[in-house]
């Protein structure tokens, strides 16, 4: 913030509230990278997208790409590997229980991609119940859940948070690359999401509902999303991280819909934020997430990117990041800014970039026990 800016009331009353801590010991797995929309707020996990990847050339990760997908740190931010799809064999068994033993991992939350676009993804999930993962979600965009979800939710799957983006085409548009200018795609996209929510629900999933809000001109694209589905399940607005005027623009729509802040809850480690639950008068209730600064005293101290040194650090810490790299070993990462951190998961348990991820979180386990 910049000297004499003025926070937004609603800032300031999310800080008056009590704390209230928890503790989520898990990892993000990016279990592939292919994915139907083309959102222009995606950073893909810190990963070019695969699929505009020529085979034998360098890696490229600027804007052009036939997919029309995007990844917004990927152009900068020292990344040297392709991201792959997981397979559920002996080696995701292996690295999978060299996690949960190296580094005390009980929760794994699938990514992508579009997770619901894996082939095997109940197997994956099975696997990973059966390494002692009794939290497992996925992040999804709806476009397949309705096949995918009831049968991952047998195999051990128990929540799933979807990304919502408009309730017309023309809103779902506002937020995609130009191919969804053909309206016909964007109608069959909303339709599967529908579909999905109703699979999940009936799954007996917990299920939440992610919307991004860029900036105030989606306000009323977002109001109607609120609208749409806040009856039934929860909502969470989020920042566009590499958007400045997001935050303001989710406390004007906050204002606007007469929202009060009653409850903050801040979760430590996998999510490196907080969330507010905000009390709307018709008796609802909204959340909004935030990303909390989180920084590594040693790893971030030094980095470019750091506030101190002038850089521009939108995420911080935000938990470890499992991949799988084309033609490579699994890898772990901390940082989708500074991919040049990312290393294989063997080297990285043997690490001190993983001792000092552990020694910040047994004193945050520490201090909450």
């Amino acid at each position: 913030m910049s000297k004499g800016e003025t926070r937004h009331p609603l800032a300031l009353a999310e800080e008056a509230l009590p704390i209230r801590w928890v503790f989520d010991p898990g990892f993000r797995a990016k279990l592939l990278d292919a994915c139907g929309f083309t959102c222009v707020f995606c950073h893909n996990e810190g990963t070019p997208v695969t699929s505009d990847q020529i085979p034998g050339t360098p890696i490229t990760a600027g804007p052009g790409n036939l997919s029309q997908r995007v990844s917004i740190y990927a152009e900068k931010n020292g990344v040297n590997f392709l991201a792959d799809r997981m397979r559920p064999d002996e080696e995701f068994v292996r690295v999978i229980t060299l996690l949960r033993d190296k580094c005390g991992l009980t929760e794994m939350h699938g990514t992508g991609g579009e997770p619901t676009l894996h082939p095997k993804l109940n197997e994956l999930i099975a696997l990973a119940y059966g390494a002692g993962y009794r939290n497992i979600g996925v992040t999804s965009n709806g476009e397949n859940g309705a096949l995918a979800l009831p049968e991952a939710a047998r195999a051990g799957l128990r929540k799933v948070n979807f990304s919502i983006f408009g309730t017309t085409a023309l809103e779902l548009a506002e937020v995609q690359a130009e191919k969804f200018g053909r309206l016909k795609l964007a109608e069959k996209k909303i339709v599967a999401l529908q579909r999905s929510i109703e699979a999940a629900l009936e799954s007996k999933l917990k299920v939440s509902a992610n919307i991004v809000v860029p900036d105030e001109s989606h306000i009323e694209r977002v109001r109607h999303l609120i609208e749409r589905y806040g009856s039934r399940v929860e909502i969470r607005l989020l920042r566009s991280i590499a958007e400045p005027a997001s935050a303001n623009a989710i406390w004007t729509l906050l204002e606007s819909l007469g929202a009060t802040p009653v409850e903050r809850v801040d979760a430590w480690n996998v999510s490196g934020g907080y969330k507010v639950t905000y009390a709307l008068p018709d008796g609802g209730t909204v959340g909004l997430k935030q990303i909390r600064p989180v920084f590594l005293p040693e790893t971030c101290g030094k980095c470019p990117l750091a506030p101190w040194n002038g850089g521009g650090c939108d995420e911080g810490y935000y938990g470890l990041r499992l991949y799988k790299a084309v033609g490579g070993p699994y890898m772990v990462g901390v940082c989708i800014q500074r991919m040049d951190l990312t290393m294989p998961v063997d080297e990285f348990v043997e690490s001190e970039l993983c001792e000092e991820v552990m020694r910040r979180e047994r004193r945050r386990a520490d201090s909450l026990s």
